[in-house]
């Protein structure tokens, strides 16, 4: 007997009786008895305690008063002296205090109504000692129950518990293995040394090497007795990063580990599937672990950026310098030779389209996604058209110089500005149209590049961009066409041979614009854009106009009207 427990109990009936305002009027005794795990010794305590003080004689009081008020069970008393107790008390209707884990029959109120039990019911043990078995890998290996009803309430309940909840095990009723047993609950992880029947519905394994003694309450098998229990796996665990891949023809515990797919992880060991971080993260290389996206665009501050807004910078302050010198020289032979209005819409058209670059640099915001395009598109028809003119006009002037021909009526600043008026009027329409149904719009693509967020312009109508964008390449290819034609014609400054090098060079650009932009993401597909608006830019600019200034600057002594005639003679 622990004399700790008698000890404290004493401690507490003492403080009780010396503290008048706990029970007031009231004298706390006992009696305390040890029945050596009796039945006999119990029913004579029993007695004892419902009995006068000198002779055990139930249901007959004299002498002094001493009422029961009840009856608690040591720490230590087990299920068969609680009931033995239990059945005796309720025919005085005393109460009967346990703070021990005893029989789940005395759970029953309607046959023992004064039984109380201090402690909780067993069953909140069961999902810690679950959690303690996954958490060091261990493997239930015997659920062992008296010949009792208890023990028969362990084995059809507790048993099914553990049997939901820890992988790889079996449940079995094993009868040979019992002496004064009927239930022995083994749990033993399935191997070659087991053999499997099914006798009565109930599953049944035959242990082929465990050796047990049998005594005359439990089955001790000594291989239980804290040596290190085998691990419930065929295999090791699946590291974070992997998930299990169940083996076809195995049992679950054998399976292989796979890698999680892109874009997906797995945090824990032995995770069942790998899941997908949220839409603004991505896993990193191990798997195993989500990690916010970077947000990209072409910036300013990047390497790529910094060239393309400089080399648009340059353009942009090359073709000023360049209008600057047409305006100082447009009295000039070569300057009014070849229409300098259209020259002046020309120079004017390239410098806003190097400008217009800038609306592709940075961070997409719906203003500049709303006009970059349509501001390009426009743009770009100007400037074409302005070439068409020219064109044409080279045309019309060689036509006009032949004696007879009424073409000489249609030169002039009204054909120049109609052609140019009503070319970039039909781009002009298109791009209203677009606006109208489908405007561009600032968006985030989380899906196209693995750990980035590409902040971009969508274009909205894919159909009216490569419309606008095919109206510009058809204006282009007309004026090739026109310019290849006349490229022999006689003249000191026939621009023909000049505009026919500028479209090639312009046409090559945006035609091989085309595959590029759709191979390319991201930023770098706007990059492209720039590039393809810069270059075909810079070609008209230097193809139509630095030959000119090289004889407006350094060779004035050929920008004559002397030599104008002297060529056209010729």
């Amino acid at each position: 007997m622990k004399y700790w427990l008698p000890m404290s109990f004493f401690f507490a009936i003492r403080h009780i009786n010396q503290n008048p305002r706990l029970l007031p009027n009231i004298t706390l005794g006992c009696n305390i008895y040890e029945n050596f795990f009796r039945g006999r010794i119990t029913y004579e305590a029993l007695v004892d305690l419902v009995s006068s003080r000198q002779a055990n004689v139930p249901n007959y009081n004299c002498g002094g008063q001493n009422n029961l008020i009840a009856v608690l069970e040591g720490a230590d008393s087990d299920s068969q002296n609680s009931i033995q107790i239990s059945s005796m008390l309720s025919i005085y209707k005393i109460p009967q205090v346990n703070y021990a884990f005893g029989s789940h029959v005395l759970n029953d109120k309607r046959q023992f109504p004064f039984f109380y039990r201090t402690v909780p019911k067993e069953e909140a043990l069961y999902p810690a000692i679950v959690k303690l078995l996954h958490h060091f890998r261990w493997t239930f290996i015997g659920l062992i129950a008296p010949d009792t009803d208890n023990g028969l309430h362990s084995f059809l309940g507790d048993a099914q518990f553990y049997n939901s909840s820890v992988d790889g095990v079996y449940l079995d009723e094993n009868e040979e293995l019992t002496a004064d047993l009927d239930i022995v609950n083994w749990v033993v992880f399935p191997n070659q040394s087991l053999l499997r029947e099914r006798i009565g519905g109930i599953n049944r394994q035959i242990s082929l090497d465990l050796k047990c003694t049998i005594n005359q309450n439990a089955t001790v098998c000594p291989k239980w007795l804290n040596k290190p229990l085998p691990t419930s796996r065929c295999v090791e665990s699946c590291q974070p990063g992997f998930f299990k891949v169940v083996q076809e023809g195995m049992l679950l515990c054998c399976y292989d580990c796979a890698p999680c797919a892109e874009g997906t992880m797995a945090t824990q060991e032995d995770a069942e599937h790998c899941t997908r971080c949220p839409e603004d993260q991505h896993p990193n290389k191990a798997r195993d672990l989500c990690f916010y996206k970077i947000m990209t665009f072409l910036a300013y501050e990047e390497p790529l950026g910094i060239f393309l807004a400089s080399f648009a910078l340059f353009l942009s302050l090359t073709t000023g310098v360049v209008l600057g010198i047409f305006i100082i020289f447009r009295e000039t032979p070569i300057v009014k030779a070849n229409n300098r209005n259209l020259s002046y819409i020309l120079l004017i058209s390239l410098l806003l389209s190097f400008l217009s670059s800038f609306l592709f640099i940075g961070r997409p915001r719906k203003v500049t996604c709303l006009l970059r395009q349509v501001t390009f598109s426009i743009i770009f028809s100007v400037a074409v058209s302005s070439v068409l003119a020219k064109t044409i006009t080279v045309v019309l002037a060689f036509l006009a110089t032949k004696p007879g021909n009424r073409v000489k009526r249609w030169l002039g600043k009204s054909l120049a500005n109609s052609i140019v008026i009503s070319c970039s009027i039909v781009q002009v329409v298109i791009c209203t149209i677009w606006l109208g149904i489908s405007p561009p719009f600032p968006e985030s693509d989380m899906s196209s590049q693995a750990g980035e967020i590409i902040l971009q312009c969508n274009e909205g109508s894919v159909a009216m961009f490569y419309a606008a964008l095919g109206y510009m390449g058809f204006l282009a290819s007309f004026c090739l066409t026109v310019a290849f034609l006349a490229r022999k014609l006689p003249g000191a400054f026939n621009e023909a041979k000049l505009i026919t090098f500028s479209m090639l060079v312009f046409c090559s650009v945006w035609v091989s614009f085309v595959p590029t932009y759709l191979s390319t993401k991201g930023k770098y597909m706007v990059a492209v854009q720039v590039f393809s608006i810069l270059a075909s830019s810079a070609g008209l600019l230097g193809c139509i106009f630095f030959p000119k200034c090289y004889i407006i600057v350094l060779r004035p002594d050929l920008n004559k009207k002397e030599h104008l005639t002297t060529k056209a003679g010729s």
